[in-house]
């Protein structure tokens, strides 16, 4: 610990011994500590951050909260009980307002939109054949007799570029991200959890008290039970895990007033997405099925063609025959895997993982932090 110089009062405060140590400061990892503390408000619960921010998808992402365009929800149907997989992130989203408030979130209810182009005129038709179908399938879980509906007729008035049907979700919307990740961090210091930057896990091991994880920085933390809620980069410490990192890159241009896009927008399958922040920016991001073995990687960074798929998108789709200035470009990092529903099961004696959320953090994640502290205030 000598590169850090402790101090007695940092030993015993910050980095003595805990309850539980959970290993990830996104979406995931604090609701679970902030739940773990309203179950076991006695316990000492503490949250290390590999980065000054966090370095996944919970800060990095378009602030979608949304459960699926129906094009996704066929692909999804696949692989496993859609019903049950869109309830979780239905309730996931209704577990993270309940927590934070509309208000603190800026959540917006403006419904979502999946583009189809006068090229994809075949996926449209299967999709909009699918609205009744899907609209019963989801009346349980959303307790509405219609969630999807044709829009097309509004295609017209958002001034889109070669588009020729729009059908609606009802039922999405949009929120601030981070306003929602300040709003986490401010809560779970208030509940007495110390949130610790700059403390990249190297390893978990078994020890007399429970485990001991080693930390890049020279210090070390004992716990009871740990809690891996770092989503794609969790292979790192567990290998075991049947999970790959997914790259999403975003970009945000310059203020637009002119335009006017109320909703959020899908499009190829879900793999495009955009939106307009309230300063009149429009935010797009996607396109990791350019190339999804390029895309398979934790290491932030930009490729040339992911950009040129977006800014193409963006200058003859969305804002057709118009130039505008990107201000601003990043990536995050999602952790995919072959089932649908995140892992949240113990990967080793002591050890919880909470991952995997199939680029459904936001939907997903309040719901898996509940059920992980579930899971550790049980164990």
């Amino acid at each position: 610990m000598s590169e850090l110089n402790l101090s007695y009062w940092e030993h015993q405060s910050l980095f003595g011994p805990a309850d539980v140590a959970i290993i990830g400061a996104g979406l995931v990892g604090l609701t679970a500590a902030l739940y773990l503390k309203q179950l076991r408000p006695a316990w000492r619960v503490v949250v290390l951050e590999r980065g000054p921010l966090p370095s996944g998808a919970s800060t990095k992402n378009a602030g979608f909260a949304c459960f699926g365009s129906i094009s996704e929800l066929l692909e999804q149907e696949k692989r496993g009980d859609l019903q049950a997989v869109v309830a979780a992130r239905w309730a996931g989203l209704a577990r993270l307002r309940a927590l934070l408030g509309d208000a603190t979130l800026d959540y917006q209810p403006v419904g979502g939109y999946e583009l189809f182009r006068h090229e994809d005129a075949a996926l449209a038709v299967e999709c909009r054949d699918k609205i009744d179908y899907f609209n019963a399938l989801l009346a349980p879980v959303v307790e509405q007799a219609r969630t999807f509906t044709d829009a097309s007729g509004e295609a017209g008035r958002f001034g889109f570029g070669g588009v020729g049907t729009l059908l609606k979700n009802e039922h999405e919307g949009c929120l601030d991200t981070g306003r929602m990740m300040r709003a986490l961090l401010a809560r779970a210091w208030a509940a007495d959890v110390p949130v610790l930057t700059n403390c990249a896990v190297e390893a978990i091991e078994p020890a007399a008290t429970g485990q001991l994880l080693r930390l890049a920085n020279g210090a070390s933390v004992t716990a009871g039970q740990v809690l891996l809620a770092t989503n794609a980069f969790a292979t790192e410490l567990l290998p075991e895990l049947d999970l790959v990192p997914g790259r999403g890159q975003v970009l945000a241009t310059e203020p637009l007033p002119d335009v006017q896009l109320p909703g959020t927008f899908h499009y190829d399958h879900g793999y495009a997405y955009f939106r307009q922040l309230p300063d009149h920016r429009i935010l797009l991001g996607g396109g990791r099925n350019l190339d999804f073995a390029a895309e398979a990687t934790t290491a932030p960074g930009l490729t040339a063609p992911v950009q040129v798929y977006l800014e193409t998108l963006l200058r003859q789709v969305i804002v057709p025959g118009r130039q505008p200035r990107i201000d601003y470009r990043w990536s995050g990092v999602m952790g995919f895997g072959p089932a649908l529903a995140p892992i949240i099961d113990w990967a080793r004696p002591g050890v919880l993982a909470a991952v995997r959320c199939n680029g459904m953090g936001v939907a997903l994640g309040a719901g898996t932090g509940w059920q992980a502290a579930s899971k550790l205030a049980a164990g």
